[in-house]
């Protein structure tokens, strides 16, 4: 059983991509919480979600493709 380094290489990329998101964007959706009854609660907001997201759909993905090339190999 061999590991596709490739493969696994990009999915690192990923995490490490989406390792910064888990941090700013719940920390930006919190600062929008703070600003309840103003206009800067919805940029925060707007801005933060979206980080978020994204953060957990890198995360997703890399990890996806980190067990695929551990257990697919080259096949």
């Amino acid at each position: 059983m061999a590991t596709n380094k490739d493969l696994l290489a990009k999915g690192v990329k990923y995490l490490f991509g989406a390792l910064p998101l888990m941090f700013i964007g719940p920390y930006i959706v919190t600062l929008g919480f703070m600003n309840k009854g103003s206009w800067a609660m919805y940029v925060f907001l707007g801005i933060g979600i979206p980080m978020t997201i994204l953060s957990m759909f890198l995360a997703f993905k890399g990890l996806n493709l980190m067990i695929k090339a551990l257990f697919d190999g080259n096949q």
